[in-house]
């Protein structure tokens, strides 16, 4: 028997101290609702009712909108260290309670206790990284003017306005405040809506915001289904951040695009793994582990396609299968589990199709590849497939969960062209001994982040460098400069000195041309930009 198969909880699985005492409440007062209507949620470790949930309407939204409008002219004629410092202190109360946070991170999705306080460390990280680099990034900047010595030119950045976030379960801290802090620093007020599932996680991240300093308009949240109030907010944003489907992201691409407004979105993701044939094994079946498995698999840059180079195929599958089946599957409020649960019934449906489905079409089940329900309602086994064929639907679509296909490959070229052969372009993954072999095959990737001897951390938590995808994987960048300066519109200042652009006194136009044509020729000839 299995460590898989023999996990059990150490002792029922209640609701942390965060969502008793009134805790719920507190974090619900600071939704303003009118419309009456309320959606109950469940933990997804028990089933327990975790919160009855205000839903808002698309008046409520508006309202929201009008006091954020307000809110953001004064929190935009705040110098920026000032904004800055007030997330400078949110870190610090972030990294003091940390503990309060992976409680209700765990209690809405599911995840385990690593994976909860992944979250913990993104968003202090990245809240360090923009009030670090905030009043470097929107300080006015001198650019080359048109004529030298004549034209004095400068770019500023102004906030957009009102942003609008909409923010999915899966990461429900680190994608409801990593994108929310830049967003603000930049000088826009935000409103937010976070995912039902994962809504009093959200909530939490604004009480801390609030309790750092940050006025209370500047970031609301609003609590509803897409179908009910996705309209209101697209059509009263001035920016859309949006982090979820690939096929939810086209329509709000194409309702953002109708206003004229910018947006941003990080979708879906079919990201493959390369492991070449000069591999160190033990150190990638561990990075392979957290690659596929990590939050339960449900990581839009988890790894759930494996090419192993054939010279080592049977040595590395044989090792990664049992580290998998070693796994400790489980929910508490500790570090004991390697994996928690799924966090909605659908997910685990998800799953659950896609595994059947390949097995009917031939696939082989080499660990796992089952729900867990002796475990909690919506536990299932982290899953590794062999013989895959391109029918399954597990083969080229998103499964969103611990389920991880392993193939053969060659040859480089081989590998490579297996990779990417996907619609879907966000993370990828190469293993190799070799750091050149490494960056030439993850330069040749169709993905907006390639990790080398790491399955997604490194280049999701270099929070100095852009992330995003490509393709059907979304579009725009968070994290980096862009990941703030998206949030804001470029304006151009020129100055002109001493003479106007114009033939000067009874200068004919063509003698004006023909001395324009020898200084354009001299700015050639002495390199200037």
């Amino acid at each position: 028997m299995t460590a898989v198969e023999r996990s059990v909880p150490a002792a029922p699985v209640g609701l942390p101290p965060v969502l008793t005492g009134g805790g719920t409440d507190r974090l619900l007062s600071q939704v303003r609702c009118t419309s009456g209507a309320s959606k109950r949620t469940r933990a997804p470790y028990s089933g327990e009712v975790l919160a009855e949930l205000p839903q808002c309407g698309p008046a409520d939204v508006a309202a929201a909108f009008v006091r954020a409008r307000a809110a953001q002219r004064a929190w935009a004629a705040t110098p920026v260290r000032r904004r800055a410092a007030i997330f400078l202190r949110m870190h610090d109360l972030l990294l003091a309670r940390q503990d309060e946070i992976m409680d209700l991170i765990q209690a809405e999705n599911g995840k385990s206790r690593r994976d909860a306080f992944l979250e913990v460390a993104d968003i202090a990280n990245t809240a360090r990284y923009y009030v670090r680099t905030a009043a470097g990034l929107l300080r006015p900047k001198r650019r080359t003017g048109l004529l030298p010595g004549l034209t004095a030119t400068r770019e500023l950045r102004h906030p957009k306005g009102v942003v609008c976030v909409i923010s999915p379960w899966n990461y429900p801290l680190a994608l409801a405040a990593g994108d929310t802090i830049p967003a603000l620093i930049a000088g826009n007020a935000v409103v937010q809506k976070p995912d039902n599932q994962t809504a009093l996680t959200a909530l939490w991240a604004l009480q801390l915001a609030r309790e750092a300093g940050l006025p209370a308009d500047s970031w609301q949240l609003v609590l509803g289904s897409g179908a009910t109030i996705g309209d209101t907010l697209i059509e009263n944003a001035d920016y859309l951040m949006f982090t979820g489907s690939t096929a939810t992201g086209r329509g709000m691409a194409e309702r953002a695009a109708a206003r004229l407004i910018g947006s941003s979105m990080e979708l879906g993701g079919k990201n493959a793994m390369l492991v070449l044939d000069d591999a160190d094994l033990d150190r990638t079946v561990e990075g392979a582990v957290r690659a596929c498995f990590s939050s339960s698999g449900q990581l839009c840059i988890s790894i759930e396609r494996m090419y192993v180079q054939d010279a080592i195929f049977d040595a590395f599958v044989t090792r990664f299968v049992d580290a998998v089946r070693a796994m400790r599957l489980g929910g508490g409020y500790d570090f004991g589990y390697d994996m928690g649960s799924l966090t909605t019934a659908a997910q685990l449906d998800a799953v659950t199709a896609h595994v059947q489905d390949a097995v009917a079409h031939g696939a082989r089940v080499l660990a796992g590849g089952r729900a867990r329900p002796d475990l909690g309602p919506l536990f299932f086994e982290p899953t590794v497939l062999a013989d895959v064929p391109p029918a399954a639907r597990c083969f080229g679509d998103e499964t969103f969960g611990p389920l991880v296909s392993v193939y053969r490959f060659v040859d480089i070229e081989d590998g490579i062209a297996r990779a990417n052969d996907s619609a879907y372009g966000l993370n990828a993954s190469v293993w190799s001994r070799s750091p050149r072999r490494g960056r030439d095959v993850a330069a040749r990737l169709h993905a907006g982040t390639v990790n080398i001897n790491e399955g997604y951390a490194a280049a999701w938590g270099s929070v100095d460098a852009p992330m995003g995808g490509v393709g059907d994987s979304g579009l725009g960048r968070r994290h980096g400069s862009e990941g703030l300066l998206k949030y804001t519109e470029a304006q151009t200042v020129a100055r002109q000195r001493l003479v106007n652009l114009a033939p000067p006194g009874r200068l004919s136009h063509a003698s004006f041309a023909r001395i324009m044509t020898r200084s354009l020729a001299l700015l050639r000839r002495i390199g200037w930009r």
